[in-house]
């Protein structure tokens, strides 16, 4: 046969036929048909060569390809004149089933994707049915809206609640602060006092290391005058003795124009006398000076002392003071955060009923 049809089943009962033909020509007497079939079918030799001596295969090759409506028959009387005497090829009957196996499974799809639109025309309808069976009955009109409305509106309340107390607890927040601020504006004042009291402390203390100094120093001079005292009064008491031992060894007697004697012993004692109301008097003089700057000393040693324990009493007073207010501190940075927790809370809280 020289052609090959691939037969489709269509809607209805027609069938459509496609049908191709090819011929090679290898010479003026030479012709071959090959059958090829639509679809991805594979490309096919030729199913009929001729064989003829002398001529080379390759001068030109045509094909053509007929669509009918009605089935061709293989046996066409007017291709029989034109058909010389032909080999048959080997491959044909296994290409022929192979191509028959191809067009069946072909059809058995095609009818069954035609099976399918049908079914889903069926249930298109069916569901077009139904829905205007729905849309004939009464429409219900639900109450979403005034439940929702209902629900809504404690909430919305709720909200109001929740912002005022969140304004009230910003306002609290807010005085804290402002009130932390101050506290904190004074706890920095007392500790610039107290740093300056213990500047004053440290110049005090110096001052008195220096008054303690020349509080050494003094009894150390008072010492050495002292002991510088005794030794002129045992020095005068020999240059006394030593005196009156002269005095008693020259026996000298004077003798004076207006013929009085001079009494040796009375001028020894006279200046016995002077210098004794000399040295008491220098002594006198030098105790009661020693007695007053040591006075001095004390009295200063004494105020330092005062002054020393008025600091001492200050600082233990700041003490307690900045112990009392970082525990204010303490207990305002607690409020403070338990008032931003509550806030936190608050906005939580407004949010999920929102939401």
């Amino acid at each position: 046969s020289t052609w090959g049809c691939l037969a489709l089943a269509a809607s209805g009962d027609s069938q459509v036929r496609f049908c191709t033909m090819n011929i090679n020509y290898y010479g003026p007497r030479s012709t071959s048909f090959s059958s090829r079939s639509l679809g991805s079918l594979p490309n096919r030799s030729s199913l009929y060569r001729a064989s003829s001596g002398g001529f080379q295969p390759g001068l030109y090759r045509s094909s053509f390809s007929a669509l009918s409506n009605s089935p061709l028959s293989t046996s066409t009387p007017f291709l029989l004149p034109l058909l010389p005497a032909l080999e048959i090829d080997p491959k044909l009957h296994q290409i022929r089933t192979e191509e028959k196996e191809q067009i069946k499974g072909l059809n058995n799809q095609f009818a069954s994707f035609i099976d399918k639109v049908r079914k889903l025309e069926q249930q298109n309808k069916v569901l077009e049915t139904q829905l205007q069976l729905l849309k004939g009955k009464d429409q219900y009109k639900s109450n979403v809206g005034r439940i929702m409305t209902a629900h809504s509106q404690p909430l919305k309340q709720q909200i109001d609640m929740l912002n005022q107390d969140k304004m009230k607890l910003q306002n609290e927040l807010d005085q804290t602060q402002t009130f932390l601020e101050e506290l904190k504006s004074q706890y920095e004042e007392e500790i610039n006092h107290r740093n300056q009291l213990e500047n004053e402390f440290v110049v005090t203390k110096k001052d008195l290391d220096d008054i303690y100094l020349q509080k050494v120093d003094v009894e150390s001079k008072l010492e050495s005058i002292t002991n510088e005292i005794k030794y002129l009064k045992k020095l005068f008491e020999e240059e006394i003795k030593e005196l009156q031992s002269q005095i008693q060894n020259a026996m000298i007697t004077v003798e004076m124009d207006n013929s009085r004697e001079l009494e040796m012993k009375n001028i020894i004692d006279e200046v016995k006398e002077q210098y004794k109301t000399m040295i008491a008097k220098s002594r006198d003089e030098t105790e009661q000076w020693y007695k007053n700057k040591i006075d001095d000393i004390v009295r200063q040693t004494q105020k330092h002392n005062d002054g020393m324990k008025s600091i001492k009493v200050q600082i233990a007073e700041l003490t307690r003071y900045a112990q009392h207010v970082n525990g204010e501190i303490e207990a305002l940075k607690n409020q403070r955060a338990n008032l931003e927790n509550a806030v936190t809370s608050a906005e939580e809280q407004g949010d999920q009923a929102v939401q």
